[in-house]
């Protein structure tokens, strides 16, 4: 990942130094468990592990030298740690395995301990979306369809959902966590032709993982699941990103991101804040979805294994993991700093001279006994003239004679309550509750 969104705590799990980390650990349980079972003296499982290299920049670089004479990776990382350990025992390490038993189960192992960032830093967010959406419970706004006035809502309403709506991919980044947290040490072609089973479900109790059936390599779709959770959580990011886009134009301005001291907003105008976090997290959300694409099309490999699959992920995995977390870190700062103009989201709900409130009016019309059809030509024309007239459309249906004749200025307060219309606003805030 690019210096510019990287994250330590993603670092840490994906650098090289960790990645040949999991695979020693790897290589020195299997040794534990084949000694337990007398395929290997345990004083050479010993030996080993009380051998066994330090993982460092420099054991990276010896590996890297290595595979520029064996054109192999996994077998330049043996070679190194065997010449490492030393003596006679170090013949045992690798002893009855394949490389993807090695690779796939670290790389199980990462995407275990990355969903667990992912899964923290997914709670901070909803912890901070629940907060304002119970501060903005009763904060008035427009609702908005296609982009144009629809009827009255609150800001804690749009917010609360946000909040409901990441949760579900909290649970789905759950979910796939566990599809991901498994273990393969079954040999070439998945069949333990030179290893014990007992190897297996031995590492993966040492790892905190599942061993599961396997060709010789885990099956893809449980990657593309890990993936498309991240995609999932990159969409619903998005989604809030272009929200919060639409509401800090100046000609609605209702939302604006936090604006630091000394932070410019342009080079070249001094005026300008832009939303650049939300434009920021929209584009890197298309990086996401475009890498779940890799992913499904790695599901698909050639009898019991190719390296198709191998090359891309280098790339997708890490670099999903880290945007995601990256995005959810970043949103979680935006929200916790925006700026929610209350005023502004009034004068804009008022824009219309009442027109928002044209269904309750067309309603009390329809209670009152005029046909629906009737009704909504009235309403619709009323509030025509309301707007070109930039007349209140209470002021324009009382100068109509069947609106006078069948409404009392009872109904028509109560059709034009904003009190009455959010009466039930609060629901989707009270949901809240129930989160977990």
């Amino acid at each position: 990942m690019i210096e510019r969104y990287a994250l330590p705590e993603m670092d840490a799990i994906f650098s090289d130094v960790s990645r040949f980390s999991r695979y020693l650990e790897i290589e020195l349980h299997a040794l534990d468990a084949q000694a337990s079972l007398g395929v290997l003296p345990a004083a050479s499982a010993a030996a080993c592990r009380a051998r066994a290299p330090q993982v460092d920049a420099t054991f990276v670089r010896a590996v890297g030298e290595r595979e520029a004479v064996t054109n192999h990776d996994v077998a330049a990382f043996v070679d190194v740690v065997q010449d490492r350990i030393g003596g006679i025992e170090a013949s045992w390490v690798h002893h009855g395995l394949t490389s993807s038993d090695v690779v796939d189960t670290a790389w199980c192992a990462m995407l275990r301990d990355a969903a667990e960032i992912i899964d923290t830093a997914l709670g901070e967010l909803i912890g901070v979306l629940v907060r304002e959406a119970r501060l903005h419970r009763s904060t008035a706004m427009i609702g908005r369809t296609h982009g144009m006035h629809a009827e009255p809502t609150t800001f804690g309403a749009k917010v609360a959902l946000w909040a409901l709506q990441v949760d579900r991919d909290r649970r789905r980044m759950k979910a796939a966590r566990y599809t991901v947290s498994v273990c393969k040490l079954s040999g070439a072609v998945g069949t333990y032709s030179n290893i014990d089973p007992r190897v297996e479900a031995h590492v993966a109790e040492a790892m905190n993982l599942r061993a599961v059936p396997a060709t010789q390599v885990v099956s893809r779709d449980r990657h593309a699941e890990f993936l498309s959770a991240c995609a999932s959580i990159a969409s619903t990011v998005e989604m809030i990103a272009v929200e919060l886009r639409h509401l800090q134009r100046t000609e609605v301005s209702e939302v604006r991101e936090g604006f630091s001291a000394g932070q410019k907003g342009s080079s070249a105008m001094p005026h300008k804040r832009n939303p650049i976090s939300a434009e920021t997290l929209s584009g890197l959300s298309r990086v996401v979805r475009g890498n779940l694409q890799a992913g499904l099309q790695n599901v698909a490999l050639w009898h019991e294994r190719d390296i198709s699959h191998s090359s891309v992920e280098r790339i997708i995995l890490p670099d999903t993991a880290t945007l995601t977390c990256y995005m959810v870190k970043r949103l979680t700062r935006l929200v916790g700093n925006w700026e929610v103009d209350a005023a502004a989201m009034r004068r804009n709900l008022d824009l219309s001279s009442g027109a928002v409130f044209s269904q309750s009016v067309l309603l009390a019309l329809v209670e009152a006994g005029i046909t629906r059809d009737a009704a909504y030509r009235i309403v619709q024309e009323a509030t025509r003239r309301a707007h070109e007239t930039h007349t209140h459309l209470r002021t324009v249906l009382l100068s109509i004679p069947d609106v006078n004749s069948k409404l009392s200025d009872a109904a028509l307060d109560a059709a034009f309550d904003i009190d009455r219309v959010l009466r039930h606003s609060g629901r989707s805030v009270d949901a809240l509750n129930d989160l977990g």
